[in-house]
């Protein structure tokens, strides 16, 4: 029933959106919201606007994209600002094909149906209502009703620009039915939809043998040429190209470069002067958002042939290269695989990661700076910094491979080795070793995979699983500590009564009453050395601990060492080093102590109500990590 009034309520509104009227009716409406007549490229600019748009920390993010594309905000941003934007605000820009241009599985056909899918519902609302003339197969402006004469005097009145022309169709009709009476001319409200071909045209090449130009133009109606006369009479044509439906909103050129000769020469004049020609008409008005898209070797190719240069002059090409950050990437797999039936198997944390590293770091490019290899890359794209290295310093690093993201493992493959995964494996969950294990196996699966390229990648699986048994073994010993708090506050206790100890010791020149304990070195270089403290560092970290106790002691707070970050790592890692032994035993025994093993299941429960392991994946990590602490 809950379904039947929505649907109820979708048809009523969906009536509710129709408009009838007259043209002196459509005038009236363009002088209270002269938004009704924007241009194409301007109502796309709009609506990606009306979407919103957040800052971000390297630039703005249009909300928009955000919705399906990840890790390309650089790219989009680049895309609006040098393209979208001055082409809404008629510059030259708008007279260009926009091509995107990059590698497969990146996206570019991502984007396009955004765009057309924006616009089909931005047509349903106040600000991208579209009106047009009704019964016109290219749904034209009406005010293209208005003679050329008369324009700048209505550009005056109303401050709404005037371009284009009348279509043979709709210039017969003024002639014939209302006897040049364009007040009279009915308008209608219409709807963009690429189901009903209506404002939205896609083209895709064939076999040129067989494809005919009249897929982009329309094409002669025989059947009625007997009761029009001539073939040169609009009635005897129908204009159902894809270019003459896509008039007012976007046309999609897919895999444009491998279009044959004869089809690209409409878009030369439809680029630059904003029509093409058909049958035997004068040169046809279209308003509408070239988008075409092609991989770089074809573009390449294409480039480089003398003989397309006029058509190279008229395009905007936007690369859209993979993208280069993990945890966009984790978002792109999540995105693919909800999509699917199989909600059912779970994924260990960290699964997905390992698999979004091993794709970022077949992306990038050896540095020449020294002391960056790929892993620190690939840490910095991600936002974080590593040792010496900054954010500033990516862009450094950007700099030496402007092509940095246009090669590499395309999403397909991976997300094809994920669900190779999670059907073959029986098992409910699938861990991170589970998704490494079969992106291996699949290499050999891969056709353009050669044999100097698969040795880089195998060393990849080999960085990104050094690099997972860091986190298994950071994740258990998060979870450890939180079983063993009492041993940790106690050894965070010992710590801070030695630190003060050693800085009294200072301040009194190393001398100890009676009262005062002489500070245990080796303890406090046991807990520092955990997290790299030199000797040469060790008194300025100490003293910045006992200025942090005294500045939540004046506030009234107990220090905590979970309030220190470097603080709680170093604990973390003593303690887990200090009862390791405790794993390598429980997991691996098979009569392990009682009161040890109730332990290990205390951090088994803690893996699953923290960390979102299951039962199945948190046993699988406590036993390789127990058997990594026994190599």
């Amino acid at each position: 029933m809950e379904f039947l009034r929505r649907l109820e309520d979708y048809s009523r509104e969906e009536k509710e959106l129709a408009w009838d009227g007259t043209f002196q009716d459509y005038l009236e409406l363009v002088r209270e919201h002269p938004r009704v007549a924007q241009l194409a490229h301007t109502r796309i600019y709009n609506m990606v606007e009306a979407f919103g748009i957040e800052a971000a920390a390297d630039g703005r993010r249009y909300k928009f994209f955000t919705r399906e594309l990840f890790g390309l905000d650089g790219t989009l941003e680049g895309l609006v600002d040098d393209y979208l934007h001055p082409a809404a605000r008629r510059l030259d820009v708008r007279k260009r094909i926009l091509l995107l241009m990059g590698p497969v599985s990146g996206g570019k056909s991502t984007l396009v149906t955004l765009l057309k899918r924006g616009l089909e519902a931005y047509s349903r609302t106040p600000d991208g209502a579209v009106f047009a003339i009704r019964g016109c197969p290219m749904h034209e402006d009406p005010l293209h009703l208005i003679p050329r004469k008369l324009r700048p005097a209505f550009e005056k009145e109303y401050g709404v620009h005037v371009e284009g022309e009348l279509c043979p169709a709709c210039r017969l009709r003024l002639k014939t039915e209302y006897s040049g009476r364009i007040e009279e001319f009915p308008v209608e409200r219409i709807l963009f939809s690429e189901e009903n071909r209506t404002g939205i045209g896609t083209f895709t090449p064939s076999d040129p043998k067989s494809q005919d130009i009249a897929e982009l133009t329309g094409s002669i109606d025989f059947s009625t040429i007997a009761d029009y006369g001539a073939e040169s009479d609009p009635r005897a044509y129908r204009f159902d190209g894809e270019l003459n439906i896509a008039n007012r909103g976007l046309m999609e050129f897919q895999e444009l470069l491998k279009c044959d000769e004869r089809f690209l020469w409409n878009l030369l004049s439809l680029s630059q002067e904003g029509n093409f020609k058909a049958g035997r008409y004068a040169l046809i008005y279209a308003d509408e958002m070239i988008v075409a898209h092609t991989n770089e070797a074809e573009y390449r190719a294409f480039v480089s042939n003398r003989k397309n240069e006029a058509l190279v002059s008229r395009m905007i090409v936007v690369k859209i290269p993979y993208n280069l950050r993990v945890t966009e990437e984790i978002r792109i797999y999540e995105k693919l695989i909800g999509q699917s039936d199989v909600q059912s198997i779970h994924l260990a944390p960290h699964a997905l990661r390992v698999a979004a590293m091993f794709s970022v770091l077949s992306r990038l490019k050896d540095s020449r700076k020294q002391g960056v290899d790929l892993l620190a890359k690939m840490k910095l794209y991600d936002g974080e910094e590593v040792d010496n290295l900054k954010q500033a310093d990516l862009r450094e690093l950007q700099c030496e491979h402007p092509e940095e993201g246009m090669s590499g493992v395309d999403p397909r493959f991976v997300v094809n080795r994920l669900s190779s995964a999670i059907i073959r494996n029986e098992a409910e969950c699938l861990n991170a070793l589970d998704i490494l294990r079969a992106i291996k196996n699949g290499m050999d699966q891969h056709p353009s995979i050669g044999r100097e390229e698969r040795e880089r990648y195998l060393n990849h699986i080999s960085q990104v699983r050094r690099e997972y048994d860091e986190m298994a073994k950071r994740e258990v010993r998060k979870a450890f500590v939180q079983s063993y708090e009492e041993a940790a506050r106690i050894l965070f206790d010992n710590y801070l009564d030695n630190v003060e100890a050693y800085c009294s010791g200072i301040r009194n020149h190393d001398l100890f009453t009676d009262e005062e304990i002489e500070p245990d070195e080796q303890l406090m270089r046991a807990i520092e050395e955990q997290i790299g403290v030199s000797e040469n560092a060790k008194r300025t970290f100490r003293e910045e601990v006992l200025i942090r106790i005294s500045s939540y002691a004046r506030r009234g707070i107990r220090f905590d060492y979970k309030n220190h970050t470097r603080l709680r790592d170093a604990i973390e890692r003593k303690l887990f080093a200090d009862l390791k032994d405790v794993i390598k035993i429980t997991t691996s025994a098979r009569s392990p102590d009682p009161e040890q093993l109730r332990r290990i299941n205390k951090v088994g429960e803690e893996l699953i109500a923290e960390h979102g392991y299951c039962p199945v994946c948190a046993t699988e990590l406590l036993r390789y990590v127990g058997s990594m602490l026994n190599r």
